[in-house]
């Protein structure tokens, strides 16, 4: 079977930018080392094919939404084409870039790295062996560039920068002379923007905005006689000697001067040599937080601008008049930005996973999701496959439509991290077990928590289960190594089964009877009867720890993974081993930081922590702590398809050989803690330091996340396939989107409708078609 990736769910933002596809309603937002495309007028969203080396941390798109250029943390960009997604062109910009924009005519793209700004050339659609071309820079930053705008023409270009300045650089080449500075911020500038005149779309000022919540309006004083080249006195302004012979691409090819607005006219001096006044400062007096997203509107003349306390607010300038100011969570606001139109705001908060689209006239939401911020540990489909529930550390169960990829219900009511979820036979009640030593039982109709199952003394429970007539719930447990069993009518407890000498971490109701199989570390699988209160029916003896097991849907094979990395295929009736898979090979890969072997002689995850079979019972998926999930055909024994979940250098585990150069005497430069770090949070920040409480001996983990796959789930449709990783829920289809899919319907039916249409009766016609 042809399964390739077709969505991320579970993680809507991570952090970086958001930006909108031209004047479409298309969002996209980076996604680890992917980009997410959300349709807000069809409701649906998508993850983009094509994935980065590592975290993607900045986007822009071209003004006409053609083109897509997103830059990751290590100054790798992919420029690629938004219609046809698919990757035209590879760049490497020698550093992470902490700011890229498109010009307002789609020729030239501005791109921040580190002290210094690069213009390089839209390579568009022309095809060319070297697309992309660095046509000029400017130095003489005395810190880190942090945003940009173009002037509407894209001749000039402001740049904010963390050394308490802006600058308005001379982009075209006829334009000579310093940049001008604007000075008297004492924060870092974290936003420019041009304000322009709405009868004649000539430039009349300019916004800068710092992060310690100041906003400055500089105005453009008209009538300067004084048209000398000489720029106004400027102290410490650096020379810009660094000018390249490319006036014919960057003047358009022409080497005429022009001026913003009035081409024809030679009066009026360039932007960087006018004269500028400061007219007024305002404040948004939200200290002690820091202000860390702005964006501006040029049209309607409005602000938004986000805070790192999780307020918002809404201006119209250049008075100074508060429309909003609300609150959407306790933490920072990663990101904020307005669509084309000026009707909608979108905020990102990356610690949260939140992405908003708030309609700031009528003060709805248009779109309002949050994916998992902590590992997803367990996901579940419904028996008409369109549903897919998750749960996760950071103790909520979330249901996504498979087909929108939105999440429409959130249950917070556990108190500690899901371990297991399981849908009903019914399609509308969902069961979850949590570490809290909780089951509870979930109506998706009137979503709320109609039922609590829990024991006479607290247990953490780890596997969940229910037979098919969804009478009885049986969970296991950590710590007691017992299986409750409740009745699903009345919520009482039942049973309980006692035997297993270790945790009961594979917990699965035989399709077809009433028998429970049950593995756990005690090195046994074990077969129950439950409704005859029998205790153990059978019990299958390993040579190693039994990790997990499943059930062929047709009951006739239970298979169960051990810790040396085999997998073993029982038949349940007569108790025989019928097959044995060794997969210790084919799992392996990767090397973490802390592996003082290298990846081929390392012991470490060769095993499968997670099992499931297809629709059919032919073949079976496997995933575990690597970097890969496997696919065997069951007959014969073999693999047929090696997944690799994620090519994210950001995370640990994805290369089979470390760089030596990122080794120190004090250990992997990624372990050491750098505390002075002011890199924005995101999925690189996302540790479990709180997660001790505070216990003794407790520490914080501050290393990256390590890839692997917690738990794979096969459709009922066997069409598709989930697996929970490091990186979000992962969905793999054979089909390219999906569609309804009727079961009759083949080639043939186009024909025999045609002849059946030409005689009278139109009823049997249209039952073929529907199939």
């Amino acid at each position: 079977m042809n399964y390739r990736f077709q969505n991320l769910l579970g993680a809507p933002y991570r952090g970086g930018d958001a930006v909108f596809a031209g004047d479409s309603p298309v969002l996209l937002s980076a996604v680890g080392n992917r980009v997410a495309s959300t349709d807000l007028g069809a409701s649906s969203s998508l993850t983009l094919p094509f994935e980065s080396s590592s975290n993607v941390t900045r986007l822009a798109v071209s003004p006409s939404g053609d083109f897509l250029l997103a830059a990751d943390d290590n100054g790798r960009a992919l420029y690629a084409n938004l219609r046809r997604r698919a990757v035209l062109h590879r760049v490497s910009f020698k550093g992470a870039p902490s700011a890229v924009r498109f010009s307002p005519d789609g020729q030239l793209i501005a791109v921040a790295v580190r002290k210094v700004v690069q213009i390089w050339r839209s390579p568009g659609f022309r095809k060319e062996f070297f697309p992309f071309h660095l046509l000029r820079t400017f130095p003489g930053f005395a810190a880190g560039v942090t945003a940009f705008d173009w002037s509407p023409d894209s001749a000039f270009l402001l740049a904010s920068c963390k050394d308490l300045t802006a600058r308005l650089l001379p982009v075209k080449n006829g334009l000579r002379g310093k940049p001008f500075l604007f000075l008297g911020h004492r924060a870092a500038v974290v936003g420019v923007f041009f304000a322009t005149d709405k009868k004649t779309g000539r430039v009349k000022g300019v916004y800068t905005v710092s992060k310690d919540g100041a906003i400055f309006t500089w105005n453009l004083v008209e009538g300067n006689e004084d048209n000398d080249t000489s720029p106004p006195p400027s102290p410490g302004t650096p020379e810009q000697g660094s000018e390249q012979n490319d006036a014919m691409e960057l003047d358009g090819g022409s080497r005429k001067r022009k001026s913003l607005g009035e081409s024809g006219k030679s009066d009026t001096a360039p932007l960087h040599l006018a004269k500028w006044e400061l007219q007024e400062k305002h404040f948004f007096m939200q200290s002690p937080a820091k202000l860390t997203a702005c964006d501006y509107h040029r049209e309607l003349d409005m602000v938004v601008v986000g805070f790192s306390n999780g307020v918002f607010g809404l201006y119209q300038m250049p008075d100074f008049v508060c429309l909003h100011l609300l609150s959407i969570s306790r933490e920072k606001i990663t990101t904020a930005i307005f669509n084309s139109l000026g009707n909608w705001l979108v905020f990102g908060c990356a610690k949260l996973g939140q992405l908003l689209v708030w309609e700031w006239r009528s003060e709805s939401y248009i779109l309002k999701q949050q994916g998992h911020y902590f590992d997803v540990n367990c996901i579940a489909y419904s028996p008409d496959s369109q549903l897919l529930a998750t749960g996760a550390d950071d103790n909520k169960v979330k249901v996504w439509t498979v087909s929108s990829g939105f999440c429409f219900i959130t249950f917070s009511e556990h108190t500690n991290a899901v371990t297991a979820v399981h849908f009903m036979a019914n399609n509308h009640s969902l069961l979850s077990a949590s570490l809290d030593g909780t089951i509870r039982a979930w109506d998706l109709f009137r979503y709320r928590n109609f039922r609590t199952f829990t024991t006479p003394s607290p247990r953490q429970f780890v596997s969940l289960t229910a037979d098919q007539s969804g009478e009885v719930i049986c969970a296991g447990t950590l710590d007691s190594f017992e299986i409750f069993v409740w009745s699903m009518k009345t919520g009482r407890l039942l049973d309980v089964l006692s035997g297993h000498e270790g945790p009961v971490h594979g917990l699965m109701f035989s399709p077809i009877n009433a028998i429970l199989a049950s593995s756990s570390w005690d090195k046994t699988v074990r077969l129950w009867d439950v409704f005859e209160s029998k205790g153990a029916v059978e019990t299958f003896q390993h040579s190693h720890d039994v990790l997990t097991l499943a059930y062929r849907p047709d009951g006739r094979q239970i298979a169960c993974s051990t810790l040396d990395g085999l997998i073993n295929f029982w038949d349940p009736s007569d108790g025989l081993l019928m097959y044995t898979i060794e997969g210790r090979r084919d799992i392996s890969g990767g090397r973490l930081m802390t592996d003082r072997r290298s990846a081929a002689n390392t012991s470490i995850g060769k095993y499968f922590t997670t099992l499931c079979y297809s629709a059919d019972g032919s073949c079976i998926l496997a995933g575990g702590n690597t970097k890969y999930i496997c696919m065997y055909d069951i007959g014969e024994q073999v693999l047929l398809r090696r997944f690799q979940i994620t090519r994210n250098l950001s995370l640990d585990g994805v290369l089979d050989f470390l760089n030596s150069k990122k080794m120190t005497d004090a250990g992997a430069l990624d372990l050491i803690d750098d505390e002075d770090s002011d890199v924005e949070e995101g999925i690189d920040q996302h540790t479990r330091g709180n997660l001790g409480l505070g216990l003794p001996g407790s520490m914080a983990n501050r290393g990256r996340p390590v890839a692997r796959t917690k738990c794979v789930k096969f459709a009922p449709t066997g069409r598709s396939f989930a697996a929970a990783t490091t990186d979000g829920v992962l969905l793999y289809s054979v089909d390219e989107s999906f569609i309804f899919d009727p079961t009759d319907l083949d080639i043939d039916v186009t024909p025999e409708l045609r002849k059946r249409l030409q005689k009278t009766n139109t009823r049997e016609p249209l039952y073929l078609a529907f199939g």
